[in-house]
């Protein structure tokens, strides 16, 4: 997983790169599968029923589970790419969102508490910790900056299978101790995903598309971990940088 990982980071980084406006996005769909391909991994969200694309791309009010159509990305547009690699065995996860061409000040602000909210939440997944304490860090970073976590979507377990248990929810909605507990060796997707507005979603006529009820903003940051007996290791972390998350 560590080994796939690395490689399914190397390819987030080169869609990132790739985002710009008036690229489509289903052009950064074939990118990534072209990419996928030629490491010799499959797209893990092909293997999920009834899904036919390499990636889940979302832009503005998207959320998550967007197709990736001939829509062309716009100066200003917030981008959320999630991708997943399936590579001798084991699935990884991963997932950014970014700004084409000129940033404004509110939409950088937005993105780092996201970024933020992750590496706190990372910092949390240790043996003998709860995951009621990942969702506590998520839900406390992006709800004092005053955005909104998702009630309804998580994070994931992985490893042989894309979604596993237990789920790691972006909010605290019961006593820390009666959530699952950690383990060495454990393997999550920890997923931020919260918005400008309102927490409620609507699902497009696509039936995948999830997009914010209010039209606000959404982000979304993902990264595959391993628990260890050091700490937590981000396995979708490019290793000529660290195997370790930046910032930890």
């Amino acid at each position: 997983m560590q080994e796939g990982g690395a490689i399914l980071s190397k390819i987030r980084r080169t869609i990132e790169n790739a985002i710009a406006p008036g690229i489509k996005l289903i052009q950064l769909n074939e990118l990534a599968e072209k990419r996928i391909e030629k490491a010799g991994g499959k797209p893990s969200f092909k293997m999920v029923p009834g899904y036919g694309f390499s990636t889940c791309i979302t832009v503005n009010e998207g959320v998550v589970h967007g197709i990736p159509t001939k829509q062309k990305i716009r100066d200003g547009d917030l981008v959320s790419i999630d991708m997943g690699l399936y590579y001798q065995g084991f699935h990884t996860d991963a997932a950014t969102t970014v700004i084409a061409g000129k940033p404004s000040r509110k939409d950088l602000k937005f993105l780092e508490v996201g970024k933020q909210a992750l590496k706190k939440a990372i910092r949390k997944a240790i043996a003998g910790n709860y995951i009621g304490d990942i969702s506590r860090a998520i839900q406390s970073t992006v709800e004092s900056a005053g955005y909104t976590c998702s009630r309804t979507l998580t994070g994931h377990g992985i490893g042989g299978k894309l979604h596993e248990e237990p789920p790691v929810p972006c909010v605290l909605t019961e006593e820390i101790r009666k959530t699952p507990i950690l383990k060495k060796g454990q393997t999550l997707a920890i997923e931020v995903i919260y918005t400008q507005g309102s927490h409620e979603l609507s699902l497009e006529d696509d039936r995948w598309t999830l997009i914010t009820k209010d039209g606000k903003k959404a982000a979304l940051f993902e990264e595959t971990v391993l628990i260890t007996e050091k700490g937590p290791l981000v396995l979708t972390a490019e290793r000529e940088k660290s195997p370790k998350y930046s910032g930890l």
